[in-house]
């Protein structure tokens, strides 16, 4: 059977024409891409939920650009299963580098959104506390991350694999630096 129309993103039990421990190790092992890229959408889709939450947190009222910004932002995020899925098809092929960079153009989609809806919270924070203002550091990460993702997204046609590490590295400082409690003071975060 081709790739085509094929679901890889969801875990399936291998259907095994002899059924011996080695075969079913074999089939199990066969399928790393896709338990490696179900990892990566659930990775996703959580790191996304835990940093929307934290930033909306400092959202002062739900204006309309801030609305549409975030029904974009939605968009984006309910489409991961395609990369990822894209991802765990070819990344053990030729095609690898095309995965890759379509993964890390995806990324640099959902990291520009965010940017978006920080530029909107923080329009209505310096609106209210236009007086010692200053970005926190979460948002300056996310700025400095979109450029980061085009260059991964580059990089794919060379090392898919070191595009996967740019990506990955990435989605850690987006966790361990996602929007705080204390994000808009005005020592910034």
């Amino acid at each position: 059977m081709g790739l085509q129309g094929t679901i890889f993103i969801n875990l399936q039990v291998p259907v095994l024409a002899t059924i011996t421990p080695h075969t079913l190790a074999a089939a199990l092992g066969a399928k790393w891409p896709t338990y490696l890229t179900f990892m990566f959408s659930f990775a996703t889709v959580l790191i996304t939920w835990v940093y929307h939450h934290r930033l909306l947190q400092w959202a002062r009222h739900a204006e309309t650009g801030l609305l549409f910004i975030n029904g974009i932002l939605l968009l984006i995020v309910s489409a991961v299963p395609f990369p990822t899925a894209l991802l765990g098809a070819y990344l053990t092929t030729l095609a690898a580098s095309v995965a890759c960079a379509i993964y890390a153009g995806y990324i640099a989609v959902l990291n520009f959104s965010y940017n978006l809806l920080w530029w909107v919270v923080t329009r209505q924070q310096r609106r209210n506390d236009p007086s010692g203002w200053r970005p926190p550091t979460s948002m300056v990460l996310s700025f400095l991350d979109f450029p980061c993702y085009l260059v991964a997204l580059g990089i794919a046609f060379w090392s898919p694999v070191t595009t996967l590490v740019i990506c990955g590295t990435l989605w850690v400082v987006w966790t361990i630096k996602a929007p705080s409690m204390d994000a808009f003071s005005s020592k910034g975060a």
